[in-house]
């Protein structure tokens, strides 16, 4: 998923607790919206995969040495205090061109948080093994990134909220009017989404490479 991606999916309206969900009409006729303050996780385009090259300087197909991809990303979000907490944990499959001996490859691995899809609030860059053993082909691990994100610059000022949740019933002058076409309540959603994006730290020869092939 792109960065602009997560920004679009960051800005969805979610459900509202017990078992309404968005879009379900309430009982007076309202139509039932809100709207979540945990980030979006997603790895940006072309940061999901990696491939390395022996020698490295070539791009030849016959030179792949190992290709590894980032899968299964998946998060939970505590905001239950003034800083939100969101665990992401993702796992890294890896295929090798040559089966003999064991070997250790270690991979890097960026952790960002993004606010209204273009501003970086923090970057973390880590570290994922894969270990092949002797005769392997195919070989995974696991590993975990975080982020926190202060909870105020997160939450939507009333007025806002007020504007996306309220009831809407038929016959009203704005019944039929998206209040997401109004600039001030899109400038507010960005301001107050965020994003904690995933994906290998290329080199920016490896990053052209994923581009262009």
């Amino acid at each position: 998923m792109s960065v602009q991606k997560a920004f679009i999916a960051s800005i969805v309206l979610l459900s509202l607790g017990g078992c309404a969900k968005v879009g379900d009409i309430d009982v007076t006729g309202g139509v039932i919206a809100a709207r979540s303050a945990c980030p979006m996780v997603a790895i940006p385009d072309y940061t999901g995969d990696i491939t390395l090259f022996n020698p490295p300087q070539s791009r030849e197909a016959r030179a792949i040495d190992v290709v590894a991809n980032i899968t299964n990303l998946r998060s939970t979000c505590d905001d239950s205090g003034a800083q939100i907490y969101t665990q992401a944990t993702f796992d890294v499959l890896a295929r090798r061109n040559d089966p003999n001996g064991a070997r250790d490859v270690t991979l890097p691995y960026f952790a960002t948080v993004m606010r209204g899809g273009t501003a970086v609030v923090s970057k973390r860059v880590g570290q994922v093994t894969v270990h092949f053993d002797d005769g392997q082909y195919r070989a995974s691990a696991s590993d975990t990134a975080q982020s926190y994100v202060d909870k105020g610059q997160a939450t939507l000022p009333a007025d806002i909220q007020e504007r996306i949740t309220r009831e809407r019933k038929a016959g009203d002058t704005d019944a039929a009017i998206d209040p997401m076409a109004d600039p001030a309540v899109r400038a507010a959603m960005q301001r107050t989404s965020f994003e904690l994006l995933v994906g290998f730290n290329l080199t920016q020869d490896q990053l052209k490479y994923n581009v262009t092939r």
